[in-house]
């Protein structure tokens, strides 16, 4: 069996009521699928995280690489493609393409052994996971506090045992977000806050501070990602678990953080830190210090039954009676295409998502879905 092509698919929806984070506004949802082809018909599905059309453009040059390959020789094709742009960048698009090519090989190689990623992985400890609902954007033209504590309140009464909403737009407002969604969810719901690397450090301690009293898991990337020191005086000056990772990418951009604990949990993205195999070393990595992992999820169906699956085979940490469990991240916000891309959608049932066993990802791609959605000028 070898690799005999490779495609993207460049998926676009625009929104009728754009939202924004602190650091991104968003007016359309775009993502990239990434399919494998090999020379016996089997294909594997991929997805990189970030802008849809740069990591396409990055996944075709990899392409020279990868033409002829054994898609089983996952970690050789992983260290070809590294070294072939490394001088490049370590990090940003060349690893978020790769993650999506890393990604389809996985499910090629469980399609081919007839086993899912997470058994080829070492075995499932777990069938099913809780999912926490992420939301909670700045949307136009509607009043913020009132249409966060609103949604969030919707969620509880979908069946989430947990929320995490957006902050670092202005200290003072979000402080009012923050106090108002827990009124709005009650004391039971757990809750979770992220500025998206908004704050300067004084913000983030302030913030972290005032907001301790309303029983916060964790706050996630307080400051810019590239401030390592003050994601540490962070986590030293105020109460609250501090959580980081979606943009450190491979082993090397995980380490210091971990190494010197500026983080609680760690939150490595399958999609953009170097796929599969890579989340693989980074939670092996952050289990020798201690770190919590807690997967990014941001994408389609495609995303979310890789997550499934590597959340499927992590080790408890540490093995106990009653395990401290992976939570899945679940995207809430307007995406028509997040599930349409599968046949069978990977949708929640009180807020318990039920991880595939079939071969590979454990999913079936609608390719009517792709062409519906398709980008344009795609």
């Amino acid at each position: 069996m070898k690799i005999a092509s490779i495609r993207t698919h460049l998926l676009e929806h625009r929104l009728e009521t754009a939202f924004e984070s602190a650091s991104m506004r968003f007016d359309t949802r775009a993502h990239v699928l990434v399919e494998v082809i090999c020379d016996d018909g089997t294909v594997g599905w991929g997805e990189c995280l970030g802008p849809a059309r740069a990591n396409a453009a990055v996944v075709a040059t990899y392409a020279n690489w990868l033409i002829g390959q054994n898609p089983l020789e996952h970690e050789k094709i992983w260290a070809t493609l590294y070294n072939a742009l490394r001088d490049q960048g370590q990090r940003g698009l060349t690893i978020t393409a790769l993650s999506g090519i890393d990604i389809a090989l996985w499910d090629i190689k469980g399609k081919h052994f007839g086993a899912s990623i997470s058994t080829l992985l070492g075995g499932r400890f777990r069938d099913s996971v809780r999912a926490y609902a992420t939301g909670s954007f700045k949307r136009d033209g509607v009043d913020r506090i009132e249409d966060n504590a609103a949604e969030m309140a919707g969620h509880r009464d979908a069946g989430f045992h947990a929320c995490k909403i957006k902050i670092g737009f202005d200290p003072a407002e979000d402080l009012h977000v923050i106090r108002t969604v827990r009124e709005a969810i009650g004391p039971d719901m757990r809750l979770m806050i992220d500025a998206n690397h908004g704050y300067t450090a004084t913000e983030a301690i302030r913030v972290g501070n005032e907001a301790a009293e309303y029983e916060i898991d964790w706050f996630e990337e307080p400051v810019v990602p590239e401030q390592l020191a003050a994601y540490r005086e962070v986590r030293a000056r105020q109460p609250i678990a501090v959580a980081g990772g979606e943009t450190w990418h491979t082993r090397w951009g995980m380490r210091e953080p971990i190494e010197t604990r500026a983080v609680d949990i760690i939150q490595p993205d399958l999609c953009g830190c170097g796929g599969i195999s890579e989340a693989k070393r980074i939670a092996d990595l952050a289990s020798l210090h201690g770190v919590r992992v807690v997967p990014h999820v941001w994408g389609t169906a495609v995303q979310i039954a890789a997550a499934l699956q590597f959340m499927a085979a992590m080790v408890p940490d540490p093995v106990r009676g009653k395990p401290l469990e992976p939570i899945l991240e679940f995207d809430r916000t307007h995406n028509p295409f997040r599930q349409a891309v599968t046949t069978t959608p990977l949708e929640h049932q009180n807020g318990i998502v039920h991880i595939p066993d079939a071969p590979g990802l454990g999913i079936e791609i609608d390719r009517d879905a792709l062409k519906e959605y398709r980008m344009k000028d795609a």
